[in-house]
């Protein structure tokens, strides 16, 4: 998701009342647990006039424990006309009950176990109209600048089940994939998620129906529907994996604007196969796509908004004046495909992993055209935007994510953990790891955690606990003796067991101190070697404070 710029977090101190609604959204209830979703077929025909939709969706799914009531998530006023249970050869209607924003289909008996089996849910309704796309989602039904239909739609967070029936949970991506068939007038187009399967012209009716189709498993959130008059210009990648294809929609207006501005997207992709590995979804493509709002990293079919502007609207986010060189929607929301897209945490709790990891793609992007200073000096920067309020993990099992700190703060631990190496080529490879050990997974912090100590070499567990549960910045306290020969140091202002270790300058090169919290170490200097640390040039480095105490003797 586009991250949010200068806007106030939750205040640490306010207590978050979770109610019923919110267990049956962000569990895995009994009723979710016995089936395993294989795929998705969506079926959708909005009414641009009423800003209606009906339609249908069929779930195919694997029974893989005992259960006969399966919860289906559909937010009202959305309205389930009938669930039927298909076979090869016969449909049977399923009783079903209807409690806020989940059904319940009552199946007769227990289905055979590992068996695969299909539902479909008919349903229609007026749903929900995004307020503040796509902080504040749900279909967007706008206009473009001649008058004709730009309808879409933005559901991180939210929720998928705003505007279709499904298992609304990101631990439960479909294994196999999923298809979207939006019918539009026949004067519009419908671009959405993977390659274009087919297009049918309903004459009688002047309408089109679109088809698209995704192979690879795909987050709820990210299938969308984008209908405009578009125009199309395409290009190929030649990546790691081998050729990608490229597809650019854009209203006709705009198609010499997207021709230049969307040139950064090779250079993009480039950069981010090289430190994160292949792109992740070869056989869907890459697709940019103008939407009404900002953008969003829906899988293979990125939402772009940020009006062909460099920067975020033609702003720097950082202040450092490296983000003015590019554009700030085309990198952050396509760094989704590795991180929230090819990488999904399975609790929205840890919605860190999307953002954090996909605001710290800001940085690499910006040294891979700028140079590492310059990527140094962006990850500086967009510190002014963390306010420490709020813990940055949020509340497990209640569709409850963290504070906005995710992006900019995460951005800066990562940083820090990159420096506390203090070997590119290692931390390249702990990237790439993480996305080839959990490629196409759902995961949890825990995961992420162990697999970055594994590539690190040494234990990560407390500066994540530092940095994402807590609010407090690390204080590293340094001192030199009056001789000059030893350098006396510890963590202060940190959670107990904090290992972050730190490099300094001297006269010889650099030292490597590995500070205790609380507790004082020493370090001796050569003869005729000078500490000359900088305060500054340290927390430049790394997301701490440094404090010089007074001269150890």
């Amino acid at each position: 998701m586009a991250t949010v710029v200068l806007t106030q977090a939750q205040n640490s101190n306010k207590t978050v009342h979770y109610t019923k609604a919110d267990t049956l959204r962000g569990s895995i209830t009994a009723e979710r647990a016995w089936w395993d979703v294989q795929y998705y077929a969506v079926h959708v025909t909005p009414d641009i006039v009423t800003k209606t939709i009906n339609g249908y969706v069929d779930i195919s799914y694997k029974v893989v424990a005992k259960g006969s009531k399966m919860q289906i998530d559909l937010q009202q006023p959305l309205i389930i006309d009938s669930i039927l249970n298909i076979s090869k050869s016969t449909s049977t209607s399923l009783v079903f009950e209807r409690s806020g924003n989940i059904a319940y289909a009552l199946f007769e008996k227990q289905q055979k176990l590992m068996s695969i089996h299909t539902v479909r849910i008919y349903y229609h309704g007026k749903p929900q109209e995004a307020r503040n796309p796509p902080w504040d989602g749900g279909v967007t039904w706008s206009k473009d600048k001649n008058g004709s239909p730009f309808v879409t739609t933005s559901c991180q967070g939210l929720g998928a089940s705003i505007w279709w029936p499904c298992k609304d949970h990101q631990s439960d991506e479909p294994e196999n994939g999923a298809s979207i068939s939006i019918t539009t007038p026949d004067s519009l187009m419908d671009v959405s998620n993977g390659r274009l399967q087919e297009m049918l012209e309903n004459k009688t009716a002047h309408t089109k129906t679109w088809k698209w189709a995704v192979k690879n498993p795909i987050n709820n959130y990210s299938l969308s529907m984008n209908i405009a008059k578009y125009a199309n210009f395409s290009d190929t990648l030649h990546g790691e994996a081998g050729v990608l294809p490229l597809n650019y929609y854009v209203l006709n207006d705009d198609l010499e604007a997207a021709k230049i501005q969307f040139q950064q997207a090779k250079n993009m992709l480039h950069c981010f196969e090289y430190w994160f590995g292949k792109y992740p979804f070869y056989e869907d493509s890459y697709k940019l796509i103008e939407v009404p709002y900002l953008g969003m990293e829906h899988q293979s079919a990125v939402t772009y908004g940020n009006k062909f502007k460099n920067g975020y609207l033609g702003r720097d986010v950082s202040g450092s004046g490296w983000g003015l060189k590019w554009d700030f929607i085309i990198v952050h929301e396509s760094g989704h495909e590795w991180f929230g897209n090819n990488i999904t945490s399975k609790d929205i709790a840890d919605m860190w992993i999307h953002e954090g990891f996909t605001s710290f793609s800001e940085t690499l992007y910006t040294d891979w055209v700028s140079g590492k200073q310059a990527g140094n000096e962006y990850n500086f920067g967009i510190r002014r935007n963390i306010r420490n309020t709020s813990p940055i993990i949020g509340a497990y099992g209640v569709n409850g994510k963290g504070g906005d700190d995710m992006y900019y703060k995460t951005s800066n631990m990562l940083q820090t953990i990159r420096n506390a190496m203090n070997d590119d080529a290692k931390f390249r490879l702990l990237l790439r790891n993480l996305n080839a050990n959990f490629y196409h997974q759902t995961v949890t912090a825990l995961d992420i955690q162990n697999s970055m100590s594994t590539d690190a070499g040494f234990d990560l567990s407390k500066i994540f606990e530092q940095y994402l549960k807590g609010i407090q910045i690390p204080v590293l306290e340094l001192s030199v003796s009056n001789d000059s020969k030893k350098i006396s140091y510890r963590w202060t202002n940190c959670v107990d067991g904090f290992n972050l270790p730190i490099y300094i300058t001297t006269t010889t090169g650099q030292k490597k101190l590995l500070p205790k919290s609380n507790e004082a170490s020493t370090i001796d200097l050569a003869a005729g070697e000078a500490s000359f640390f900088n305060a500054k040039a340290i927390e430049f480095n790394y997301f701490i404070k440094v404090k010089e105490v007074k001269t150890a003797q």
